[in-house]
């Protein structure tokens, strides 16, 4: 009911007394739904702060509010310096209008997902908050009241459709009705309510601040619940404002959390039930260590060579068992390679188990942990908990690996480009126009940079190293002899659509020299 017409009226009011005959001196935002208004004043200086995300728009008054220095824009600019003459609500509409000198008023429509700001000049809308809302620019000051038949002879008529003819009263006042037996009621009891509600709203100011179901709510009447009450209105909608907000923020956080324990629960309870699968069929796998057994009891009967065998099992009451054999080991190597196999069966089983028993354990961690979020009322515990817990560490970012390895060459840095996307990098993101490129001739290899200093001309030396790293990074690093291309870097350019690695070199010189990855560093 925070935006509620009854509600507004007196918000007006109040709003009026305090603002006619201030000017504006800002009108600015710095996020993308919030809209603040600064007015100057004999004393401190007055805030608005609209609030309009489509989840939850309302209006508050700070007392003071410190703008940011970057991402923040002016808005509205012919506003500064104009002079309140007005506030005022409209008759049944959720709507306040600041009307302002030079014909100008700021409308705060608060129509819930449809909440907006709307400048007019005259009775035309010249400037939206929120320019997607392109129905807005036909409003008309004029038609923005609405009226209300609150005869009896209406109530009767409408009975079918009461919530449609008492559009003001709002989804907390029907409620109440209800919660006072209103649909059990005669329909002279129904009327009744209805008039002793309806002098509620608009007689008797005092607004609560209701929490129910885990969510935070503004009443205008007095329902179960209610955490605080107010008489005054801009004191009751700035603590909702907070309250609101911080509650929000702990239900969107707090069912954050809980989501990722969840994740993690069901990733941890896949992984148990996978590896208790496996434990099992392991388990059931006794083979090994039986034929093992079985060889080394008729070894006196086994030649060599036997590809197959085939024993009373005395393991199975006395069933028989076929085994198979490798022929080129001997019958004592085949038991062996089966005791083997049994063993690392063993250790295997040892692993599932320890695995087993350390999943049992994360997951009753992690059961806790829900828990303990579910029984948690504030923020602080919620953020608290979250930030103990590994489970939400934020992973650091992994630094971006630099496209060159680079080589230090009497003072000056040489760097290889590491293949043919690295080359591009190199090339034409690190390299700069007084950086010397190389590259070996005519085949596929590294792009090379010797990265410029200031006031230094490339000593020949430093130039004939780099030239054998171009050589040795390239197809050409078995030859005796390689022709290298030097040129300045800004003479190298790549044109659209070619290859990754191929550029083009408007001026080059070419230098021979021996294919070396090692040299007099």
């Amino acid at each position: 009911m925070h935006n509620n017409y009854y509600f507004l009226v007196p918000l007006s009011h109040e709003l009026d007394s305090l603002l006619r005959g201030t000017v504006i001196s800002e009108c600015f935002s710095q996020n993308k739904d919030e809209l603040i208004v600064r007015f100057e004043t004999l004393s401190e200086p007055f805030f608005i702060k609209a609030s309009l995300e489509p989840a939850f728009s309302c209006l508050s008054f700070p007392s003071n509010f410190h703008r940011a220095r970057k991402n923040s824009v002016d808005l509205f600019p012919i506003l500064i310096g104009q002079r309140v003459l007005d506030v005022h609500p409209f008759e049944n509409e959720r709507s306040i209008a600041l009307v302002l000198s030079n014909d100008l008023t700021l409308l705060f429509k608060m129509h819930a997902n449809r909440s907006n700001v709307l400048l007019f000049e005259h009775d035309t809308v010249t400037a939206l908050f929120r320019n997607n809302m392109s129905a807005d620019e036909g409003l008309h000051l004029s038609t923005l009241s609405r009226t209300i038949d609150w005869s009896g002879e209406a109530f009767v008529q409408h009975q079918g459709n009461l919530r449609a003819l008492y559009f003001t009263f709002g989804k907390v006042t029907w409620e109440y009705l209800s919660q006072r037996g209103f649909d059990t009621q005669s329909l002279d009891g129904r009327w009744q309510l209805i008039k002793i509600v309806r002098e509620q709203l608009m007689f008797h100011h005092s607004y609560f601040i209701v929490e129910a179901d885990g969510m935070v709510y503004f009443s205008l009447l007095p329902v179960p619940g209610a955490l605080r009450k107010f008489s005054n209105p801009l004191e009751a909608i700035n603590e909702f404002f907070h309250t609101y907000t911080h509650r929000a923020a702990f239900v969107r956080e707090r069912q954050a959390a809980i989501a990722s324990l969840r994740e993690k629960l069901k990733g941890s309870e896949n992984y148990y039930q996978k590896t208790f699968e496996k434990l099992a069929e392991v388990e059931r796998d006794t083979n090994y260590k039986t034929w093992a057994d079985l060889i080394m009891a008729y070894m006196h009967t086994l030649q060599p060579g036997q590809e197959t065998v085939t024993f009373p099992d005395f393991y199975n009451d006395q069933n028989t068992i076929t085994i198979k054999l490798k022929k080129d080991l001997s019958p004592q190597k085949n038991a062996e390679a089966f005791y083997r196999k049994a063993k690392n069966q063993h250790i295997e089983i040892q692993r599932l188990q320890q695995s087993l028993e350390t999943k049992e354990k994360e997951m009753a961690r992690l059961k806790q942990e829900i828990a303990t979020l579910e029984a948690s009322t504030d923020l602080k515990t919620v953020r608290a908990e979250v930030g103990r817990n590994p489970v939400f560490a934020v992973k650091e970012k992994q630094p971006v690996p630099l496209p060159y390895h680079e080589f230090i060459y009497h003072g000056f840095k040489i760097w290889v480009g590491k293949n043919a996307q690295s080359n591009d990098t190199l090339t034409l993101r690190y390299g700069y126009k007084e950086d010397l490129w190389l590259h070996a001739k005519d085949v596929p290899g590294s792009h090379v940079l010797i990265k410029h200093q200031a006031n230094k001309p490339f000593p020949k030396d430093v130039i004939e190293r780099a030239a054998e790293l171009a050589a040795y990074n390239s197809k050409r690093k078995t030859e005796t002899l390689c022709p290298v291309v030097v040129t300045p870097r800004k003479y190298v350019r790549k044109r659209k659509g070619d290859p990754a690695g191929a550029v083009v070199v408007e001026r080059e010189e070419v230098i021979l020299v021996v294919p070396r990855l090692e040299g007099e560093h």
